[in-house]
């Protein structure tokens, strides 16, 4: 017999029945969902499979279950009552009766009682439940570290143990190693998961056939397992030592005298063999003999005082490549201009070829043994830095003594610059170029061993520089002269057409610097309180003058000697007789 298998009203339980009449509406209904078309109607469920079996899942308040009839979604909050006090920690925050089931307890507005078991005062914070921790005690306190090595002060009094970062260095089950870890409480080593006498360290005995640490995991006091061939690195050098080379040991229990290549003497190695027999000829010690020679330029050592650290680390790549006679070519990382400048510097006092590639700021140095190689310079550039700083200290030195015996030289001459243009003071606002090229053009046109050129200085001021033609073979001072002769003019041209304040010389650089300018300061002098004077002065003159003039024309004789009678007219007081002019 065949068992309906279709979904309840709830969706959560099936059919189960045999032979249930409704099983093909319900094949239906399920088909319909599936492809998406329901009808409003036809999500009604059949009679037959409405579920009347109680939810019975736990409610919200945790202390009872759903009674209602089988059903879809989230059960209803409980419908039980509370009939009694619901109070917080403290007891003085209560809710009275009913409350719903459920009810948490309600927040306290008060400081919570407890105290903390360190004694010291508590934290103010509001009353909670006995689920909720106190705040940690903020209070700083001297407290031992874990190990027991070191006292800490100002500690939190809430940690249950400092930490004083030292290595613990106890001696470990297997007696050949010490604790690694950093300070922890005591049986908490290495090895004390471990319940053999051996730790998780490397062994470090040394082996019996090369004499290298084992490497082996420990194994407390038994032999070293030697039946491996050696990993560790042994040193092979040609006959006089000069050149070694480092290759892999290959020792072992069956094989303790493995077979290494031979490295032979090179050029280098007989040169240092000819200096030897050189020097023992002329009796010199070459481990005491020292020279000043540097064998480096000044850039190379300036450049190596600027940076030492970074410096040092390419001159030790430097060497290596110089001494292995497999390496033929080093490239260096990408890096910037002034480093690179440092290793094209340095390569070229090595002998080396050197060359930049790509495009910044990828522009890397490639630097490859050339022809006129020969072999590193024996001395290193800090060594050469010592040598120079020495030669300079001895150099000021004898300086120093030899300007005390000598006799004090005179004062030197100071160098007049002759003047080479004219700078308009004070110039009108809104003045241009063409403006001032257009009223002084005839003016300069009068020397024409000399062109002009006007533009604005940073200050505000103009300037008219002269430059002398190649053909009118002028030199600095009679251009100077020139341009003296040209002022009186040029200053009334300025004055008239109110083209600047003041015109003065003045003598300027390449770079239109000025470096000299002329000194106003007895003009200056004259056209203060003298001034003033003296054009209070000028209209009796100019009287005088005019008297002197009419008579003369008339034809009336002049008598020589005689004075007109003066007028007495009643004094001015001084600001008057200053027409305004008064400088403070």
């Amino acid at each position: 017999m065949r068992t309906c298998q279709a979904n309840l009203s709830c969706g959560r339980h099936k059919c189960g029945e045999r032979c249930c009449p409704g099983e093909k509406k319900a094949a239906e209904r399920q088909a319909a969902s599936r492809r998406k078309n329901r009808q409003p109607g036809d999500s009604v469920v059949e009679a037959e499979h409405i579920c009347i079996r109680t939810c019975g899942r736990p409610l919200k308040c945790g202390s009872h279950n759903c009674q209602q009839m089988c059903h879809r979604g989230p059960c209803a909050s409980c419908p039980e009552a509370i009939f009694h006090e619901i109070s917080c920690n403290c007891g003085r925050t209560v809710l009275q009766p009913p409350q719903p089931c459920g009810t948490h307890a309600p927040e306290c507005r008060f400081n919570c009682p407890r105290r903390p078991a360190c004694g010291h005062p508590p934290v103010e914070h509001n009353c909670h439940m006995d689920d909720i921790s106190c705040p940690k005690c903020p209070f700083l306190v001297d407290k031992w570290c874990a190990c027991g090595k070191e006292k800490l002060h100002s500690q939190p009094c809430h940690l249950q143990a400092g930490h004083c970062g030292r290595p613990c260095g106890k001696t470990l089950k297997c007696g050949l190693h010490k604790c690694r870890k950093l300070c922890h409480r005591p049986g908490e080593c290495e090895d004390s998961a471990s319940s053999s006498q051996t730790c998780g360290q490397a062994c470090g005995k040394a082996k019996l056939f090369c004499d290298h640490a084992c490497q082996n995991p420990c194994h407390g006091q038994t032999p070293c397992n030697e039946s491996a061939p050696c990993a560790a690195k042994a040193t092979i050098a040609c006959p006089c030592g000069q050149r070694q080379q480092e290759v892999k040991c290959l020792a072992s229990s069956s094989n303790p005298t493995p077979s290494r290549p031979e490295l032979k003497c090179d050029d280098e190695c007989l040169r240092l063999e000819r200096n030897r027999r050189l020097a023992a000829a002329l009796n010199i010690d070459p481990a005491s003999h020292t020279n000043d020679h540097v064998p480096y330029s000044d850039i190379t050592l300036r450049l190596f005082k600027e940076n030492l650290a970074w410096a040092e680390a390419q001159e030790r790549e430097f060497r290596v490549l110089a001494k292995s006679p497999e390496e033929q070519r080093l490239r260096f990382k990408p890096m910037p201009s002034h480093q690179r400048q440092f290793l094209h510097a340095l390569a070229e006092d090595y002998g080396l070829e050197s060359k930049s590639e790509d495009v910044e700021p990828y522009r890397y140095v490639v630097i490859w043994k050339g022809a006129k190689f020969v072999s590193a310079p024996s001395k290193t550039l800090a060594q050469c830095l010592k040598i120079r700083e020495a030669q300079a200290a001895e150099a000021a030195a004898a300086a120093a003594a030899a300007s005390s015996r000598a006799p004090t030289p005179p004062p030197a001459i100071a160098v007049v610059e002759p003047f080479n243009a004219f700078l308009l003071v004070s110039p009108r606002f809104g003045l241009t170029i063409e403006d001032v090229e257009a009223a002084i053009r005839p003016d300069l046109a009068s020397q024409s061993g000399l062109s002009f050129t006007t533009s604005f200085l940073p200050s505000d001021e103009v300037l008219i520089r002269a430059t002398a033609h190649y053909s009118s073979f002028l030199t600095p001072t009679a251009v100077e002269q020139a341009l003296q002769n040209m002022k009186p003019r040029l200053e009334g041209t300025v004055k008239r057409q109110d083209i600047a304040g003041n015109i003065l010389l003045c003598h300027v650089d390449a770079n239109e610097q000025v470096s000299r300018r002329e000194d106003i300061s007895r003009s200056d002098a004259a056209a203060g309180w003298s001034a003033v004077a003296g054009r209070a002065a000028t209209p009796a003159k100019k009287e005088e003058l005019a008297a002197a003039s009419s008579g003369g024309g008339s034809g009336k004789r002049v008598l020589l000697g005689l004075r007109k009678k003066k007028v007495e007219t009643p004094a001015k007081s001084w600001t008057a007789q200053l027409d305004g002019d008064v400088e403070c």
